[in-house]
């Protein structure tokens, strides 16, 4: 459940890519991959961050890490500002914050064996070695529901799910205070994905630690997250309680998403049409609402003015000019 206390504070972080062109590789641009990002996470709490492809999900992942370096902003990990901390200083911290990948086999070594791979950690931060190490790894692999003799495989011997529970159980060898998931289960048959969440949630009943989950499958981010952000173009753009969202989504991208996911029911009508259009380039944003060229709402100020997230109460904030406290909200045609 969510902690009366946040683990994770990110507040306006921002990351831009420059765009280098010709000989002399002159900066011709700027890629906003993430453009003001601001988002907690509580002590116990899952917290989804959903949104189309190539909107900055994975970017802020990998920035509240440190694993990029973010261009501006602030993150704040059990209280200590980690935005700016030296090599030396951040390695301790990262022992409170692992990660587990979108891709299990890019993401394991494969000249190591399967217990090697999961014993790593441990030696790198000089938490166990030899038989300590051995039998700490071993009880890794029964709590993600591998065998200890399976340690010796390598990851070509193991399944797509299998391969990503070695994952999992990488990540918990430091017993951190916070994962984060980029998109773990998008590579994985249905019938599997299914295993590897309900194995997620029950790690988290048992040791209390906090993820940041990342998807763009919403009924995924639906069965595991207490709250949800939905991000679009480098924003936050709706961030709510689990319930409140699918119950009372205010955002018109909010709306377009819930939208598309496809109905058990053919004959069911829709509320709402999908979302309709590609997402613009992170090169060339458009001014203001950053989706105000592909919202049904868009009224002349969209165009001109960035909406700041409004708090509606509940917890439930969305940045929408049509949300702005005068009442008319977003209801949907």
């Amino acid at each position: 459940m969510t902690g009366a206390r946040p683990l994770l504070e990110v507040s306006d972080l921002v990351k831009h890519y420059p765009v280098r062109s010709g000989l002399l590789r002159r900066r011709v641009g700027t890629v906003h991959a993430v453009d003001g990002v601001s988002l907690r996470v509580g002590v116990g709490e899952t917290l989804g961050l959903v949104g189309e492809s190539g909107c900055g999900k994975s970017t802020v992942a990998r920035s509240i890490l440190r694993l990029v370096e973010p261009t501006g902003g602030r993150i704040r990990l059990n209280g200590l500002d980690i935005t700016h901390l030296g090599k030396a200083e951040l390695r301790s911290q990262r022992r409170s914050m692992q990660i587990i990948f979108q891709d299990p086999f890019a993401s394991l070594n494969p000249r190591m064996t399967a217990g090697d791979i999961v014993g790593e950690p441990l030696t790198v931060h000089g938490l166990a070695r030899g038989h300590d190490k051995r039998e700490r790894v071993a009880q890794l692999f029964e709590q993600v529901g591998l065998r200890p003799d399976q340690m010796r495989n390598y990851p070509h011997q193991f399944s797509g799910g299998q391969r990503q529970r070695i994952c999992i159980a990488r990540a918990l060898a430091l017993g951190p205070d916070l994962i984060v998931c980029d998109e773990p289960v998008s590579a994985l048959d249905v019938s599997i994905q299914a295993q590897v969440i309900n194995l997620l949630i029950d790690l988290q009943r048992r040791h209390a630690f906090s993820y940041l989950f990342i998807a763009h499958d919403l009924a995924v981010v639906a069965h595991i997250s207490h709250r949800i952000a939905v991000m679009y173009l480098g924003r936050i753009v709706e961030v709510a309680a689990k319930p409140e969202l699918f119950a009372n989504p205010r955002h018109p991208y909010t709306q377009a998403l819930l939208a598309s996911v496809p109905a058990a029911d053919p004959t069911a009508k829709r509320l709402t049409p999908p979302i309709d259009g590609d997402v613009p380039s992170p090169i060339n944003p458009p001014t203001g609402c950053a989706f105000h060229t592909r919202c049904r709402h868009a009224m002349a100020r969209c165009s001109i003015d960035t909406p700041g997230l409004t708090d509606l109460g509940g917890p439930h904030e969305v940045a929408c000019f049509l949300n702005d406290g005068t009442g008319r909200g977003n209801e949907a045609p």
